[in-house]
């Protein structure tokens, strides 16, 4: 049961549960995103925070294993809210195939929106904490109940922001929205600096886990965002979530040289795939990322298409 006596709201980032083993992790992936995210609820709980997830608690949308929705049912006793991300659905919209559909249809998962915020009271003051998911449109405006006493506001998002360090991938820029404080974006897994619109800060704080690795992730600090709620507005901070070295996480990059002792990307790529068995297809990636470029541009799309069917569900 839910409790009522709330004092701020926790911001989860993209926790990407799944039952295999990604990229070049060393460890038991599985186990350790649920320890993550069993540690994030509890410290919401022990601070009095609401638990809100920025989309992406799956990895992959459909399929997954028995045994990890269990988990997550149990894990779950107490409903989190949150919205979803591109890895929840298979399309571009949830649907009852989708797994987490099972969390929400069970009253574990409470999907904000628009037309389902969460409404309520933290140490005297209204609060309202909505979101948008994946694929919708992001509001311009928060539709506020007449006469109320301009409650504080948190909206959530998963979406390609144009923001600091994520410009060449982003599509949708940051704007003023009217009667917000914070958005709070998830997709992006690396914490990144805030675009201050107006009124309205945006915000991307990361996601829980480092899933790849990359020079990104390595200078990633695995931790939550803390809005507090208080008599002037929001106090704002973050939390590290307990974790390990990197290099304690993932393997190192595999590097061999030639006879001629210059390091070649066709040989390392190889050494790569043969002493890397990993349980997605991160091997392969990283073999075509470093040689796709020697060879023409027909022969390298005929390569990423069948490539592609490999690991469709990998991204």
């Amino acid at each position: 049961m839910a409790r009522e006596d709330y004092r701020g709201v926790l911001l989860i980032g993209d926790p990407h549960v799944e039952g295999r083993k990604p990229g070049f992790r060393k460890d038991d992936y599985p186990k350790v995103v649920l320890e993550k995210l069993r540690w994030c609820l509890q410290t919401a709980d022990e601070q009095q925070l609401l638990p809100v997830i920025l989309g992406d608690l799956f990895h992959v949308p459909r399929d997954n294993q028995n045994w990890l929705l269990y988990e997550l049912l149990a894990l779950f006793e107490t409903p989190v809210y949150g919205i979803y991300g591109n890895h929840d659905c298979r399309e571009n919209q949830l649907n009852e195939h989708d797994t987490l559909s099972i969390l929400i249809q069970a009253g574990r998962y409470c999907l904000l929106s628009e037309e389902t915020p969460w409404r309520g009271t933290m140490v005297g003051r209204s609060v309202v904490v909505g979101g948008t998911s994946w694929g919708q449109k992001l509001p311009k405006t928060i539709e506020l109940e007449a006469g109320s006493d301009s409650p504080l506001v948190v909206w959530v998002t998963h979406h390609d922001l144009v923001v600091p360090g994520y410009e060449e991938q982003g599509y949708f820029r940051p704007y003023e929205l009217q009667g917000v404080d914070f958005v709070v974006n998830g997709h992006i897994h690396r914490r990144l600096e805030d675009v201050q619109k107006g009124q309205t800060t945006w915000i991307t704080p990361g996601n829980i886990i480092r899933r790849s690795r990359s020079d990104a992730s390595r200078a990633h600090v695995p931790s939550v965002l803390k809005l507090e709620a208080t008599a002037e507005g929001w106090q704002r901070s973050v939390i590290e979530i307990p974790h390990v070295p990197f290099d304690e996480v993932f393997h190192e990059e595999v590097c061999e040289e030639t006879a001629e002792g210059v390091p070649s990307a066709f040989i390392s790529g190889l050494a790569e795939l043969q002493s890397r068995r990993t349980d997605t297809a991160a091997g392969l990636k990283f073999f075509l990322e470093k040689n796709l470029e020697q060879f023409e541009s027909t022969v390298a799309e005929e390569v990423k298409k069948l490539a592609n069917e490999v690991y469709s569900h990998d991204e």
